[in-house]
């Protein structure tokens, strides 16, 4: 389930998945550091156990379980079929199921431990059948724009398994090209140059070439949370930008953001694939940047619906900051609304998610009974 939670973020956030490795080695410690602190979380809490926690998603979507579920166990496309038909033109949806979809087709191949288009794993092997469901449904209904997006964001998958591979901008070179398919089988749909987005940062596309691009994603769904996340690592400094280009394009989106969205909270994730890989500043996390970016994110959980489908993602990483800033208080209240799922970042970017989180949620709990708190003291959900 962990490796599978490690592909879904990766997705999730359009490539966040290069994180370095000291940050990893840190968070680590301080899970080790959170469950020595709290040694008993769930006490009087409610929280779902370390093992019962869901790597796979960062909220729960019950339609998309289920359609999983079937799949898995009839190998059948249909459910999932059915579930993006039902999805219809909720973007922000669609773009989460269409990335978890393929998600699933690509751990089943993973598990295989073959590469789609490599020889067998030993001889004798039989026919590879993780993930057939999916190609199976792009031979069968190969006019499916559903079919045609989750193949194209499996292929991005396949590709970022191994960046160093020979293969590597071969299997994006094919992506590119089912996401063209995609996006002609729906010329409404922004989700396949959703996929492209990745496609085109693995790439290396040169900036007018990826500005071009990120025009028909605009022109298509402009205030899109997840589409601007997918952009966002392109104008990173681990990529092919800097700090400074990351934080004006997340401030630029934060700053035209309709009533009721999620793009305020932009400038969070900028701050966070930015931070310094030695902490050698006393309070960091009560800077002003650091404040202002957990405001934003804040301001937009009140303003956005509360089931947006990106809202667990924003929450996740607000649990992160709000610890390490030991904001006690406001990270309870977050694990509250958040906790039971556990696949967005910053926790996919460790070893074991499941108990980065944890760690984290320990941390949260010891603090808030430091300063006096108690789980009665927490208002019910909702308030």
């Amino acid at each position: 389930m962990d490796a599978l939670l490690v592909l879904l973020a990766a997705i999730t956030l359009g490539g966040f998945v290069f994180l370095p490795w000291m940050r990893r080695r840190r968070s680590v410690a301080q899970s080790r550091q959170g469950l020595v602190v709290a040694t008993d979380p769930m006490a009087g809490y409610g929280f779902v156990p370390l093992d019962e926690l869901d790597v796979r998603l960062p909220g729960p979507d019950q339609e998309l379980d289920e359609a999983l579920a079937e799949v898995r166990r009839t190998r059948d496309w249909r459910p999932a079929a059915e579930l993006l038909k039902a999805t219809g033109d909720n973007w922000e949806l669609r773009w989460q199921r269409v990335q978890t979809l393929a998600g699933a087709a690509a751990f089943e191949l993973a598990h295989e431990g073959v590469r789609e288009g490599a020889p067998d794993a030993s001889p004798g092997a039989g026919p590879r059948t993780g993930g057939i469901w999916l190609r199976t449904w792009r031979l069968e209904s190969p006019k499916d724009p559903g079919g045609a997006q989750a193949h194209a964001q499996f292929l991005v998958l396949q590709a970022l398994r191994d960046p160093g591979s020979q293969d590597f901008r071969m299997i994006l070179e094919e992506a590119r090209t089912v996401c063209r398919e995609a996006a002609l089988l729906a010329p409404g749909s922004p989700i396949p140059y959703l996929t492209e987005l990745a496609v085109a940062r693995g790439l290396g596309e040169r900036r007018a070439d990826y500005e071009e691009l990120w025009s028909k994603v605009v022109q298509r769904a402009p205030h899109h949370m997840g589409a601007h996340l997918a952009a966002l690592p392109y104008w990173s400094e681990k990529w092919h930008g800097s700090r400074k280009e990351a934080e004006a394009f997340a401030e630029r989106a934060a700053a035209g953001a309709p009533a009721g969205s999620l793009l305020p909270a932009l400038p969070l994730f900028a701050v966070y694939e930015h931070l310094p890989e030695a902490n050698l500043v006393r309070g960091l996390y009560q800077s002003a940047v650091i404040e202002r970016a957990v405001e934003g994110a804040h301001y937009a959980l009140r303003e956005a619906p509360a089931d947006h489908p990106m809202a667990p993602h924003v929450r996740h990483l607000l649990v992160w900051f709000l610890v390490r800033a030991e904001r006690y208080a406001e990270a309870m209240e977050q694990l509250r609304l958040v906790d039971g799922h556990v696949g967005a970042v910053p926790w996919s970017y460790g070893r074991s998610p499941a108990a980065e989180y944890a760690a984290y949620r320990a941390l949260a709990i010891a603090g808030w009974e430091q300063m006096g708190g108690t789980s009665a003291d927490l208002p019910p959900e909702g308030h």
